[in-house]
């Protein structure tokens, strides 16, 4: 029950950081109305840890990747470790 609950949160979150690189894309969005200023709040401070890791290079801003990669691999390990004793 907790596994599957800790797997919909990282999909959540993963869905999440996929919205936010979409909407990058349109040049003249608003970052600062409602909901977008949220989504940003929530993703921010994860993808601000990846950018001291790998700053944007030409612009590009790689660090939604690489979180979506490592919170996958985290999710993998800790919805493993759960199932394993039973929650």
């Amino acid at each position: 029950m907790i596994s599957r609950a800790l797997f919909y949160f990282f999909q959540m979150y993963n869905l999440l950081i996929i919205i936010r690189i979409l909407l990058s894309w349109i040049p003249s969005i608003d970052w600062d109305s409602q909901p977008l200023r949220w989504t940003r709040a929530v993703t921010d401070p994860v993808l601000n840890i990846f950018r001291n890791v790998i700053p944007p290079i030409g612009g590009l801003d790689f660090s939604p990747v690489l979180a979506i990669i490592v919170l996958q691999i985290v999710e993998g390990l800790l919805v493993n470790l759960i199932s394993g004793i039973g929650l």
